[in-house]
Parts: structure tokens; sequence; C-alpha cells
């Protein structure tokens, strides 16, 4: 069956699953209105089809796939409600359990049909690389949009909740060790003691520290999502009974790097931990 899915919002996640599913033979459209003129040029480098806003792109498609900022996804989810779609929602954001449920409920209250996603990995232009987990009552449908890949798809079973609890694991670990270790250094430079951190590190010729230095680095340009993947994430943690701290320091730590979301470069370790510490504690 050759659908027609509407991707909200072609960024550089989303353009690579509209890519799988163009691969797939499905018809991958967008909608302009008040994005981007990055945005723009995504969409038109992988030839997606483009609607002006999202009335019109709701009308045109029977799939969507909703991709964006976590603090968004409901609010996404309510617009395409007030356009009177009826078809699929693929929410494939990196969101609570809580929230996800909410998602749902409302999307079925709309008779729409649900299936929430977790992406683990960056965008899906190589195999075996990303993985999207699916599940709800048509994640088999869900996983069929993106069957040709690079993009892997797991359905993880027909109950709600189960791919959001997965990402939230997973983004737990990865995105929460990166805050740790940034949070780390920069304690060590407040008390002066980061070249002899460093040195530590390094004994015995491991790699730990210089790979450490450029991790924290790097992981500037996307601080500003994952600061709200980890407030998600401490949602969930709370929800289950368990201390939700950790997820919610680590958002902290991002969201003190938001600004260098557009740098050209990773930015210099300095000015990393700068943005970390209060003024007058580098």
């Amino acid at each position: 069956m050759t659908r027609t899915i509407g991707f909200l919002h072609p960024g550089s996640m989303g353009i690579s699953l509209a890519a799988s599913a163009q691969n797939t033979g499905h018809a991958a459209i967008w909608a302009s209105e008040g994005r981007s003129q990055a945005t723009r040029d995504r969409a038109e480098a992988h030839a997606l089809t483009e609607k002006h806003d999202l009335r019109s792109l709701c009308e045109a498609c029977d799939t969507i796939v909703c991709i964006c900022p976590p603090a968004a996804a409901s609010d996404v989810a309510a617009s395409v409600i007030a356009t009177g779609f009826r078809g699929l929602y693929i929410d494939a954001n990196a969101i609570s359990t809580a929230r996800t449920h909410q998602i749902h409920a409302d999307l079925s209250d709309a008779a729409i049909r649900f299936v929430e996603g977790g992406v683990i990995g960056g965008p899906a232009w190589k195999p075996g690389r990303t993985w999207l987990y699916l599940a709800g009552p048509d994640a088999a449908e869900a996983a069929a949009c993106f069957g040709a890949g690079p993009l892997e798809t797991h359905v993880l079973g027909t109950e709600i909740g189960l791919a959001a609890a997965l990402k939230v694991c997973f983004a737990a670990y990865t995105k929460g060790t990166s805050a740790l270790l940034s949070a780390i250094l920069a304690n060590a430079e407040a008390y002066g003691v980061r070249d002899a951190l460093m040195a530590q590190w390094a004994r015995n010729g491991s790699t730990f520290a210089i790979d450490t230095e450029n991790r924290i680095r790097r992981v500037t340009s996307r601080a500003w999502r994952f600061a709200g993947e980890l407030e998600e994430s401490a949602d969930t943690f709370a929800a289950a009974g368990l201390p939700d701290g950790f997820s919610r320091a680590a958002a902290e730590v991002y969201r003190r790097t938001t600004h260098f979301k557009d740098a050209p470069e990773p930015p210099p370790i300095e000015d990393v931990l700068r943005a970390l510490l209060p003024p007058g504690d580098e």
C-alpha cells in the first residue's frame, strides 16, 4: 500500500525518516508555513512535496509522522486534531510515558489512530545505525512505512508506553552520562584541579581524557534539544517511583549550553566550562 506521509517537521532527524519512507515507495510531504530556511533547504534537497500549511498537509496525507522538540509534542498533536485529520499518527518524539498516554487519549477521542515511537541513534542515513522502536495496536503498519530503510524498525508490542519507556531509559544513560561528565569537568575547573583530573584520566595511555573533552564540546550543538528530553526522562522516572534528580540535573547542564546550538564548530572547552559555571566561579 502506497501512503502519503506528512512529516512534522523535517529537521535533521525527520528528513532522514522521510528519506526512508520515500525509499519504501511512499510520498513524503511537509508544511512550509513558519518553517526556517534550513528546513526548506532540507525538504527541497530530498524532494519532499510542499504544502503551505498544516491543514493542507493533513488533508493531503493518510499518515503523519511527528518528530519535534519534546515540549512541543502535545501542541503539535492538538493542532493536527484541530484540522479534522483522520488517519494514522506516528509520534516519534522523546517524551515521557505520561505525555505519550495523554496524546494517545486525545488523538483517540478524535478518531485518529496512534502509534508511539522512540528513535535511538543519529539521523538514519546508514543501515544498522538508527532504530525506530514502535508500540501500539497499529505499530506493524507504522513500521511498514520505512521497510526499505536505511532506518531500522522494531515493534515492541501493542501496549502504548513501551517505546517511550525504552527511549527514556536509553537516553538517561547516553545523554545523562555526557551531562555528568560535563558537570564533573566544570567542577574540577571551579576547584582548580582540571589539569590534574585530566592527567589522572590519561594515565597508562588512556584516551579517556581527550575523548571526554571532545564529547563535551560536541554535545553542545544538541543541548537545546537534550534539555527537554531529560525533563521528560525525569517525569518518567518519577512516575515509576524512582528518584528523578539525575535527569533534572542533566537537563540543567544542557540548558546552560543551549546558546551553542548554531555554532559552526564545537566550541573550545574553556567556553563550555565558562557557560556551565556561574560568573566568578570559572
